[in-house]
């Protein structure tokens, strides 16, 4: 994928997001330091429904985008739900599963961009 291709796609899932009250979502660079993927997308949500509401929404974006999703985790717990889209992968974290697993220190050499809701 062309970075001007995953720019848009990030561009939709953070628009997805913040649609739907999504926290503290940072932008992870990993295309220097793994093969896992190029980008993480991550963000908070308060409540198991919040989880659900926002990763609907970002595979309802995607799908209206014509971009498929590669494969999707966590549906039924609904504690940290993946988005794969091979070279993005989005997490969707309940707060208290972000802090236990704070993906942000066990990729702390990758740049992070935290992004702000342009509508606040």
């Amino acid at each position: 994928m062309l970075e001007g291709e995953q720019e848009q796609i990030i561009q939709i899932i953070i628009e997805a997001i913040f649609e739907k009250k999504g926290q503290d979502v940072k932008l992870l660079e990993l295309k220097d330091l793994t093969t896992i993927a190029d980008y993480f997308v991550i963000c908070s949500a308060e409540s198991d429904m919040q989880v659900k509401a926002i990763a609907d929404n970002i595979d309802d974006g995607l799908s209206k985008a014509g971009i498929k999703v590669w494969k999707k985790e966590g549906f039924k717990a609904l504690s940290w739900v993946l988005i794969d889209l091979s070279d993005i992968v989005v997490h969707v974290f309940r707060n208290e599963s972000r802090q236990f697993y704070n993906l942000e220190r066990l990729w702390g050499d990758a740049p992070i961009k935290e992004i702000i809701d342009p509508l606040k």
